[in-house]
């Protein structure tokens, strides 16, 4: 049954009907009239009471909250966050989608998210612009090449396409790539993942927001959390800057910030905080297909659809909270880069910025219950968040309307720290977008 104090099992799932105003009449009349375009999803009063409390709002909270309200008819919910939607790490990420991971659970669990991303533009009747164009995990020594067959072996084992190819086969999917025998960092092979890809990551977000609002969930903007209130250990209220909320459940859906909020409640969470930076240069013809990733260079790199080159290294090798970009990070990616692809010298960065990036001593999520009855946590995901926002919404809303903790994030829960029950994702994790 459902956790006590939510009581919302039995409740009628709400009907929804897309809106006129995005049929194809619709989009017509406004094109080519000067009729102001409706906002995407609406703002509300704060009401006094809501059965759930959401915070933050990027993919994680959004996703929570459209899944309880499709798939379990709970409407009654609020989403707050201190920013705007999708300002938090939803949006200083670099958008890649893969399920090639090392342990069962991860596998299992990024192979739902991969699957629901796949569906997702007709679910939310918007486009989200997933492109499937492979993923590509170079491997430059013996060591690096034995974890790939390791990886691809365990992916294989839960169903998902993956292999290991030689330099041939890579060469013949990145021209570009220098695969000679006679560089610094010589490309003896790559694990190759045919699903992966990018996604336009403030395209989820909207959608996201927008299904959600559609069906009654009321979506709070510029709304910092500053307290939670408690009555022995079950969560009563939601303490903001806008004012109180009365709930029995709050869920912390939190990058950087994670700990803090936790805090509110004396919950520790195992957790330190690492900024992840990256950049992007000017467009170009696209020449990259597959999304390319060295661990040992500690970079990936992928072009959007508009023709950029997106860069990312590994995270900040300090705890901080800044959000700024370096100098240092800039000639270090650049070097590492012009190692795979030297014919790229002449394109110009045109910017770059870091996210915050809470990790674990596992380097795997903390999800679900806490011990502070009606306190819930999915947090903690490093530098892999976005490509789980999916599956953990869904996951999350069941566990909230159920009562139990489904299958696929069992392992994720607190309480692993304390029982030495670690999900070691590291090898494929670290640096492995």
């Amino acid at each position: 049954m459902a956790p006590e104090g939510i009581r919302l099992l039995g409740r009628q799932r709400d009907g929804w009907r897309r809106p006129s105003r995005y049929s194809a009449f619709g989009l017509v009349r406004h094109g080519l009239g000067r009729a102001e375009w409706p906002r995407a999803w609406q703002e509300h009063d704060l009401s006094s009471g809501y059965d759930v409390v959401i915070v933050g709002g990027g993919v994680h909270g959004l996703a929570t909250a459209y899944y309880l309200a499709a798939n379990h008819g709970i409407t009654n919910v609020a989403v707050i966050d201190k920013g705007y939607i999708g300002g938090g790490g939803s949006g200083r990420n670099t958008a890649i989608i893969r399920s090639n991971y090392l342990t069962p659970e991860g596998v299992r669990f990024y192979d739902r998210s991969v699957k629901l991303y796949e569906s997702l533009s007709a679910d939310l009747n918007f486009n989200v612009m997933f492109s499937q164009r492979g993923h590509l995990t170079l491997a430059h020594n013996d060591g690096s090449l034995r974890t790939m067959r390791w990886r691809a072996e365990v992916n294989k084992l839960e169903g998902i396409d993956s292999e290991v190819i030689g330099p041939e086969d890579i060469k013949r999917l990145v021209p570009f790539m220098d695969v000679s025998t006679d560089t610094r960092y010589p490309i003896l092979g790559a694990l190759y993942h045919p699903p992966g890809g990018i996604i336009r990551h403030d395209a989820v977000v909207w959608g996201y927001a927008r299904g959600a609002d559609a069906r009654g969930v009321h979506i709070h903007q510029n709304t910092e959390l500053v307290g939670i209130e408690t009555v022995g250990d079950r969560v009563v209220g939601a303490l903001t800057n806008r004012g109180r909320i009365a709930t029995p459940v709050i869920v912390n859906c939190t990058a950087g910030w994670a700990t803090l909020v936790a805090d509110m409640v004396g919950v520790r969470l195992p957790i330190v905080t690492h900024p992840l930076q990256a950049a992007v240069t000017e467009p170009v013809k696209p020449f990259l297909g597959p999304v390319v990733v060295s661990g040992t260079l500690h970079v990936y790199v992928s072009q959007t659809d508009r023709g950029e080159l997106v860069f990312g290294a590994s995270t900040d090798p300090y705890p901080s909270y800044s959000m700024r970009g370096s100098l240092d990070f800039t000639e270090e990616l650049a070097g590492h880069v012009l190692e795979l692809m030297p014919s790229i010298a002449q394109l110009r960065v045109l910017r770059q910025w870091a996210g915050l990036c809470d990790i674990t001593p596992d380097f795997s999520p903390v999800m679900g219950v806490t011990p502070v009855g009606g306190f819930f946590v999915d947090v903690g995901w490093g530098t892999y968040g976005f490509k789980a926002g999916p599956v953990a919404g869904e996951a999350m809303a069941e566990l909230l309307a159920t009562g139990t903790t489904p299958e696929n994030i069992a392992g994720f829960d607190l309480a692993r720290f304390a029982e030495g029950r670690l999900v070691g994702e590291k090898g494929a994790a670290a640096v492995g977008h």
